[in-house]
C-alpha cells in the first residue's frame, strides 16, 4: 500500500514534538525545527542519516522490527504510537490483493446482548471501530439520549461528537473527547487501512467538522480503554463516570463500553434517577403503543 504521506507526516509529527534536552542530545547554535533534526534522531536509533530519511520520505516496507523499535524509542513514542508505528509498516508492506475483505459486518452475538442487558445499574453499549452503537442496554440509551434523539447521527458517536451541536454542552470535557475520537480513527485508519466505511466516515466529518479537519492534521494516535467522563444530561445534570472499554475476544473489532460510578456518590445517585426516568419513558412508549 502505498501510505508514504501518512508515514512522512507521523514521523515528522512525532519528531516535531521531542526537544533536544528531552532528548538529551546537546543543542548547539540556532536551531531551524521545533524539534529533533532528522540527523539527531538517526543517531538516537542507530542508524545512518541517509536511511532515517528514507523513512522519514515514507518508505516503511520492509523495514525490520528491531528498526521500528529503534525508532520509536529515539522518538520517545507511548505504547499506542508504537504500535501505529507497526501498522503503517504492515500496511506498507501489504499487496492490496493479499488484504482479507469482511463480506459481513460484524453482528453483536445474542450472548453479548444479554451480558450488557444484564447491567442493571450501568450504562453499557457494544460499538464498531468506526464507533458506531449496535446494541445498548436502557441505561445506556438513556445517558446518550441526545445521541438516539438526532436520527442524522444514525447512532454513531463520532457524528454526535463532531456534527451535533449540544455534544459540547454534553461533554463537559469537549476538548479531550474530540481529541480521543479523532485519535482513535487515525489508528483505526492505520490498522484498517482498506476499510472503506471507515475511510468514507472520515472524509465526510473531515468536510463537515472544522474541529475534526484541525485535529485529524495533528497526526495523533488513541486507544479506548479506561478512564473517566463528565457528562451534562439534559435530565439529571452533571455526572462524572468511569468507563471500561473491553474488546470482544474475537477478531470482530467490535467493543463493549460499560460506564459506571462509586457506590453512594453523586454520579451513583444520577445514574438511578436516570434509571427511573427511562423506565417512566419506555412505559409511556409502551402505553402509547397499547392505546394505538
Amino acid at each position: 500500500m502505498d501510505n508514504r504521506a501518512e508515514v512522512s507526516a507521523f514521523l515528522k509529527s512525532r519528531r516535531d514534538k521531542i526537544t533536544p534536552e528531552r532528548a538529551g542530545v546537546q543543542s548547539y547554535g540556532e536551531r531551524r525545527v521545533p524539534g529533533l533534526r532528522r540527523g539527531e534522531v538517526a543517531q538516537l536509533a542507530g542508524v545512518s542519516a541517509e536511511y532515517y530519511t528514507r523513512l522519514e520520505r515514507g518508505n516503511l516496507g520492509g523495514v525490520s522490527g528491531s528498526v521500528l523499535d529503534a525508532l520509536s524509542r529515539a522518538l520517545q513514542l507511548d505504547e499506542i504510537e508504537q504500535a501505529h508505528l507497526h501498522h503503517l509498516a504492515r500496511a506498507a508492506a501489504t499487496p492490496r490483493s493479499r488484504v482479507s475483505k469482511r463480506a459481513v459486518a460484524p453482528a453483536v452475538r445474542p450472548s453479548v446482548a444479554r451480558m450488557i442487558e444484564g447491567l442493571p445499574g450501568m450504562p453499557a453499549y457494544v460499538s464498531n471501530n468506526r464507533l458506531e452503537v449496535l446494541a445498548a442496554n436502557p441505561l445506556g440509551r438513556a445517558l446518550f439520549a441526545d445521541l438516539y434523539a438526532d436520527p442524522a447521527c444514525e447512532e454513531s458517536m463520532a457524528r454526535f461528537a463532531f456534527l451535533n451541536p449540544a455534544a459540547r454542552h454534553f461533554f463537559a470535557d469537549y476538548d479531550r473527547i474530540a481529541r480521543s475520537t479523532v485519535g482513535h480513527f487515525r489508528a483505526e485508519a492505520a490498522k484498517n487501512p482498506y476499510d472503506r466505511q471507515l475511510s468514507n466516515l472520515i472524509g465526510e466529518l473531515s468536510t463537515r467538522s472544522d474541529t475534526f479537519r484541525v485535529l485529524w492534521g495533528s497526526h495523533d494516535v488513541y486507544a479506548f480503554r479506561d478512564g473517566s467522563k463528565r457528562f451534562r444530561h439534559p435530565v439529571v445534570g452533571e455526572l462524572t463516570l468511569d468507563f471500561e472499554a473491553l474488546p470482544l475476544p474475537d477478531d470482530s473489532g467490535l467493543q463493549v463500553s460499560v460506564y459506571n460510578a462509586e457506590p453512594g456518590s453523586a454520579a451513583a445517585d444520577a445514574l438511578t434517577l436516570l434509571a427511573g426516568w427511562a423506565a417512566t419513558v419506555a412505559s409511556t412508549a409502551d402505553g402509547s403503543l397499547a392505546e394505538s
